[in-house]
């Protein structure tokens, strides 16, 4: 007997299924620090702890930076993962509690998410590519602001950007760096990707655009020797490049699961009345 789970937001529909007896097959992983560490100990003694390509979900014991890191690492492999905050802001966490563990997985939703693939190509031709769960982000690496070319689907939207920056986020990622640079939250089921400058200088009043998921974006890096830029996907950074493509990797999907009054879209939806 399985218990089922049904998917919201970019997965929506789609369902994700754990045995009714979870004993020795969940994997706890934990950020490192004193109290995810402590907690991590007690919960394997407790439930027992699978490898984490044996077990059926793996438990996520940290913040927002280690879920992220724990998703990358597990990409691909179809494991869910739940997290439960032992750091600071956890907004793609569940409250920490250890008791009735097996039953809040059974009751868990799942939000099914997509990747962002960046395929960078530096001064020199070499190229890069790195996926991104938040956002990919292009930042000025000197005094010298950046000078951007924007294509969307092959055609010139904006000859030039003068600017700190530009990012292109997922929905899930619309509430972190996306948001600090005044960009819009996005709901995870509207298929939409937020483009939002940095800093903009030129044009002035260009506050980015909503673009849909299946867009290809391609920024060009206009007097790149003399105004270096850095692409970064998440954690992986490409200094001095020359042009970046971002497209959502359908190919590939990651599984979040959520208590069921904590969802991802249901916070998503909050964060935008947060004043």
């Amino acid at each position: 007997m399985t218990a089922a789970l049904f998917g919201q937001g970019g997965g929506l529909g789609d369902g994700v299924e754990l045995p009714a007896d979870l004993h020795g097959r969940i994997s706890f992983l934990s950020a490192g620090g004193e109290k995810a560490e402590a907690a991590r100990d007690r919960l394997a003694a407790a439930h027992g702890d699978a490898a984490p390509d044996q077990a059926a979900v793996i438990v996520a014991l940290g913040g927002d930076g280690f879920m992220l890191e724990t998703q990358h690492r597990y990409l691909g492999a179809n494991r869910p993962v739940y997290g439960m905050n032992c750091g600071s802001v956890g907004f793609l966490m569940n409250d920490f509690a250890e008791g009735d563990l097996p039953a809040r997985l059974a009751r868990a939703q799942a939000a099914t998410l997509h990747p962002l693939r960046m395929r960078a190509v530096d001064q020199d031709g070499g190229h890069r590519e790195a996926l991104a769960i938040n956002e990919v982000s292009l930042l000025r690496e000197t005094r010298q602001a950046a000078k951007i070319r924007i294509l969307v689907d092959g055609k010139e939207r904006l000859p030039e950007l003068i600017c700190d920056g530009i990012l292109v986020s997922t929905p899930a990622g619309s509430t972190a760096y996306n948001l600090s640079a005044a960009g819009p939250i996005v709901p995870l089921g509207a298929n939409l990707l937020p483009m939002t400058p940095i800093s903009a200088f030129r044009p002035r009043r260009w506050r980015g655009a909503l673009l849909p998921s299946e867009a290809v974006v391609v920024f060009e890096i206009l007097e790149a020797e003399k105004r270096p830029v850095a692409a970064v996907a998440d954690n992986v950074e490409v200094r001095n490049i020359r042009s970046v493509e971002i497209r959502e990797d359908r190919s590939l999907a990651m599984t979040m699961l959520f208590d069921p009054d904590h969802g991802l879209s249901e916070r998503i939806i909050a964060e935008q009345f947060t004043v």
